[in-house]
């Protein structure tokens, strides 16, 4: 689920936040680390959780709108389409899903019922969600494009709920993008066959994903130092102190992956650490970044300090 851009990310903030500790401790941030990333896997669990809550408070409407007084013939016999989905009651049944969110204590939704009113609310107004209750005995397939439908264009997109979710885990704000596109992947691919591990994912690709996490952190923190002499004197218009914290820790992350991350191509450090100023820093970062990447790479290479192995890395 974790991309390596997304480990970069993680690794800026536990940096920044190292740098700027009162009493900075390298065992503590790594701690931190860790514990960021693995709070993604808690989000992508809550918010398929969001989706087993409206589908109960949608079966809830239906029950109290057929005992009304004076209900209608349609509110007697109301479709089940939508309560009925395949894919929301693969979700809602799966035994190791409901375990894992009964071990991590994440039942925010039945604490802040409101937040599934709204979605749930706003859901009903969609002309389209009408349309897919007219529908009886729909597929598998028909199933997971209104779920991934109803996931994109009610629930991503929603402010409320995004503002609720920053006040519940700053660290979230960050996360929402990437487990919104693997969440809605995973619904066009879900089954009964499947449901267990696409339902709860392991955070890191693999072992090396885990591993690279740790050890771009502590090649930063370690090298400090000599990270810092490297950039020195390729700014001739800006020194240190006036350079961007953001800026000044992207740059030594990039120069750590030029010279300790030997398989690691040179374009793909330089592109991602591009992509992580344009979203996490100033207008004008990329530029400046990307021009002392550049120098640093022409003298590395010409020192033949870039360690890179196999073809295309550099």
């Amino acid at each position: 689920m974790l991309t390596r851009r997304h480990i970069r990310v993680k690794v800026l903030q536990t940096v920044y936040a190292y740098n700027h500790s009162v009493n900075p401790n390298i065992d503590v941030q790594e701690k931190f680390l860790h514990h960021s990333i693995g709070q993604m896997q808690d989000l992508y669990l809550l918010m398929l959780e969001l989706l087993v809550a409206v589908k109960d408070q949608a079966e809830d409407f239906l029950a109290k709108s057929q005992n009304k007084y004076l209900a209608t013939d349609s509110e007697k016999n109301p479709s089940r389409t939508f309560v009925d989905n395949k894919v929301l009651n693969i979700i809602a049944n799966n035994a190791v899903f409901s375990e894992i969110i009964d071990k991590k204590k994440l039942n925010y939704w039945a604490l802040d019922n409101e937040y599934v009113s709204i979605v749930f609310k706003e859901l009903r107004e969609k002309d389209w969600y009408q349309t897919y209750l007219g529908k009886t005995d729909t597929t598998l397939k028909e199933d997971q494009a209104f779920i991934a439908k109803f996931y994109k264009d009610v629930i991503a997109p929603n402010d409320k709920l995004y503002d609720y979710l920053e006040d519940k885990r700053l660290t979230w704000i960050d996360d929402f993008p990437i487990v919104n596109t693997a969440i809605v992947k995973m619904l066009g691919k879900i089954s009964e066959k499947n449901a267990s591990d696409l339902l709860v994912p392991d955070t890191y690709k693999n072992h090396e994903d885990r591993e690279y996490a740790l050890q771009l952190f502590r090649k930063v923190i370690l090298n400090e130092e000599k990270l810092n002499l490297q950039i020195e004197g390729k700014t001739p218009n800006w020194d240190q102190d006036r350079i961007a914290d953001i800026d000044l820790i992207i740059l030594k992350m990039a120069i750590a992956e030029f010279l300790y991350f030997p398989s690691i191509p040179v374009r793909a450090t330089i592109n991602e650490y591009l992509e992580v100023s344009k979203e996490y820093s100033t207008p004008k970062s990329s530029i400046f970044v990307n021009g002392i990447l550049d120098k640093l790479v022409k003298e590395f290479t010409e020192n033949g300090d870039l360690n890179k192995m196999g073809r295309g890395l550099q």
